[in-house]
C-alpha cells in the first residue's frame, strides 16, 4: 500500500501518484518520453542503467522489471552503468577522463541527465512504498 493515494490521473501506477498535480504529471512524463525517444543512447544501454538505479534506489517498483545483468561486453553500456552505480551510491567518478574517451560531451550531458532524472522517479516511488503488481525479478 502507497503512502498516498493513487489519483484518478496517469496510466500507470507510479503515474497515479503524480497525477495528484496535472502539471507535474504533464511535465514528468513528457521529459521520460524524451528520454526514452532519445537515439543516443541503445534502449539496451537505458536499461541497464535503469536496472542498476533501481537497485540501489530501493524502488521496488522499479526493481520488478528486472535484476542487472551480471556480464556487460558492451563498452559503453559497462562504463554508463558504472557511472550510474557510483553516482547513485554518492562516490566520485573517478574514471571521468576514460568516460570522456568514450562518449561525447553532449552524451555525457545526456547520460548524467538520464541518470538524475531516473533517480528522481525512483526515489519518488521508494518513498511512497510503490510496490509492483507483480514480482518477474
Amino acid at each position: 500500500m502507497t503512502k498516498i493515494a493513487f489519483s484518478k490521473n496517469g496510466s500507470s501506477p507510479f503515474q497515479q501518484l503524480l497525477g495528484h498535480n496535472d502539471s507535474i504529471l504533464k511535465n514528468w512524463t513528457s521529459l521520460e518520453e524524451c528520454f526514452y525517444q532519445s537515439h543516443t543512447f541503445t534502449a539496451e544501454l537505458k536499461e541497464e542503467v535503469r536496472r542498476t538505479l533501481a537497485f540501489n534506489n530501493g524502488c521496488q517498483y522499479c526493481m520488478a522489471r528486472g535484476k542487472p545483468s551480471e556480464k556487460i561486453a558492451d563498452l559503453k553500456i559497462s562504463m554508463a552503468v558504472e557511472i550510474a552505480d557510483k553516482i547513485s551510491k554518492r562516490q566520485p567518478i573517478d574514471k571521468f577522463d576514460k568516460l570522456k574517451k568514450e562518449f561525447k560531451e553532449e552524451e555525457i550531458a545526456e547520460l548524467l541527465a538520464f541518470i538524475c532524472f531516473t533517480t528522481a522517479s525512483q526515489t519518488f516511488g521508494a518513498i511512497l512504498e510503490l510496490q509492483p503488481s507483480c514480482s518477474i525479478i
